[in-house]
């Protein structure tokens, strides 16, 4: 039998796996019992009632005094809810949402058994081995960007890639908006930071979908983070920012960052029930705002070093929070906004395990959406251009563990088992040459030579080969295509909306 013609590989590309939305394959880890569960619930129930949660925003006071089982004190501020209240409240919030891109393709749906990876938000910082370590300009902004276009295991942008310290504050968010609408066309995340600057993410992704106003809050196209300030606080622009993205019905995941031992208890328990006595605020605030709009419960429980005070990530204490929060989630039947962290400050050893152990904590914790999934580095001050690439690395494989083994006749082979018989090979049998070439997982960036053909290389570790991997996906990159008349509103919007800023 002829042996199948090859096809030729394109020697400028990328080997990286298709996109596509994984599915896990196996039940999330249960690490607390029912009855435990149930005990961080009431004691979450119980700081509710009795301690409650200081609203800045007299607005959102305003709104709140106003409804069926919440207490306001106009003195203190403090906001108090009944138990039976937020459960009944809680049990219209959508299990499952699909998020709209720009390009249907790149459509995600959180909730139940998907999950996607997202890129590390918001960093002050951007480093390379070429250009080291330095403050987030618009073109790092941008470059980042593109590459997390390129990257198929980079299913949406959860904020910034790297703050553009060199841009305007004021304005800032008008061009990165405007950057992640021309440069991606997958979701990306507004920031509810008051009125204004959620209004524009709102009013710009409804524009770079070219949709009606009914239609926008019919389809979500647009992802929104609301995170508490621990403890027990939620302030004005954060408060009034979910108030108009409920109101728009797109997704908000409301996060607490709660810090064991330093703004929550040092007790793990302890932690998680404050965390989730904060994210059960915002989603009860949520659905009392609009009923049903969706929301996502969004953890980030750790622990501070007790001898330094800084932040601990990718540690034990971390990775059970994590898992221990996709259970509070699924009680509440809420998508799970998880996250994959290190405290690493070089791409090596460290920041492989520490990362490698919070994505296992994440995908087997239940995880619907999982956050800094790629580039996170140094405790998340830095996005790193070579970790991305390796944390790509580790997505991919991830995938590709949660992709099902096939066990139809074809897959059991037990002809070719048989026609090769005893003391055979299997290299040259027509099953094998029909599909050597996608059998197994490619990876990106994993030198799978041995000791000689590794030397004859140059002896590169992992960082060197991400740095030339990334020069090679820009160099290769070009942008979505984007309407004509899209753009043009887009730009109108953006000089009108600097000039009324300016003014004001």
């Amino acid at each position: 039998m002829a042996r199948p013609r090859r096809p030729k590989r394109n020697r400028d590309a990328v080997s990286q796996l298709p996109w596509q939305l994984p599915r896990r394959v196996c039940p999330p880890i249960q690490i607390m019992s029912a009855d435990q569960v149930e005990t961080v619930h009431q004691a979450s129930l119980s700081i509710l009632r009795d301690t409650g949660i200081h609203f800045f925003s007299k607005k959102a006071r305003d709104f709140l005094e106003r409804q069926h089982g919440v207490t306001v004190d106009t003195a203190t501020e403090i906001v108090k809810f009944e138990p039976e209240m937020v459960e009944q409240t809680l049990t219209t919030i959508p299990r499952c949402v699909r998020i709209h891109a720009r390009n249907p393709e790149h459509d995600v749906v959180i909730g139940e058994d998907r999950f996607c990876f997202t890129n590390t938000i918001t960093p002050p910082y951007a480093s390379d081995l070429d250009r080291g370590r330095r403050a987030g300009t618009k073109a790092d902004f941008c470059e980042l960007l593109k590459l997390c276009q390129s990257l198929n295991a980079v299913h949406m942008l959860y904020g910034y890639p790297v703050e553009p310290q060199d841009l305007p504050p004021e304005t800032r968010h008008l061009d990165a908006y405007a950057s992640h609408i021309e440069l991606t066309d997958k979701i990306w995340r507004g920031y509810s930071l008051g009125d204004d600057r959620i209004r524009d993410a709102i009013t710009m992704a409804r524009i770079a979908r070219g949709l009606s106003w009914e239609e926008f809050v019919n389809e979500p196209s647009l992802v929104v983070n609301v995170t508490t300030n621990s403890p027990l606080s939620m302030d004005e622009p954060m408060a009034e920012g979910l108030m108009l993205t409920a109101e728009a019905r797109q997704p908000i995941s409301v996060s607490a960052f709660t810090m064991a031992g330093a703004m929550a208890p040092i007790t793990l328990s302890g932690a998680l029930a404050q965390q989730n006595a904060e994210i059960l605020c915002g989603a009860v605030f949520t659905q009392l705002v609009s009923a049903g709009a969706p929301v996502i419960y969004g953890a980030f429980t750790t622990n501070v070093n007790m001898r330094s005070g800084a932040v601990a990530f990718g540690n034990p204490e971390f990775i059970k929070a994590t898992m221990a929060s996709g259970q509070l989630a699924r009680r509440y039947g809420m998508p799970y906004k998880a996250a994959v962290t290190t405290c690493a400050n070089a791409v090596d050893a460290q920041a492989a395990y520490e990362t490698q152990g919070s994505l296992w904590g994440a995908v087997m914790g239940g995880g619907n959406v999982i956050a800094h999934g790629a580039g996170f580095f140094e405790s998340g001050l830095t996005t790193s251009y070579e970790k991305l690439i390796v944390d790509v690395e580790m997505l991919q494989m991830m995938m590709s563990i949660m992709t099902p083994i096939k066990y139809d006749e074809d897959s059991l082979a037990v002809e070719t088992v048989n026609q090769v018989g005893p003391g055979g090979h299997f290299f040259d049998s027509p099953h094998t040459l029909a599909r050597y070439e996608h059998a197994f997982y490619e990876p990106l960036v994993s030198d799978w030579s041995n000791h000689e053909s590794w030397v004859e290389k140059g002896s590169q570790t992992a960082d060197q080969r991400a740095n030339t991997l990334w020069k090679k996906i820009l160099g290769n990159y070009s942008p979505p295509p984007l309407d004509e008349g899209i753009k043009e509103e887009l730009d109108e919007y953006v000089e009108r909306r600097r000039r009324e800023i300016s003014t004001a």
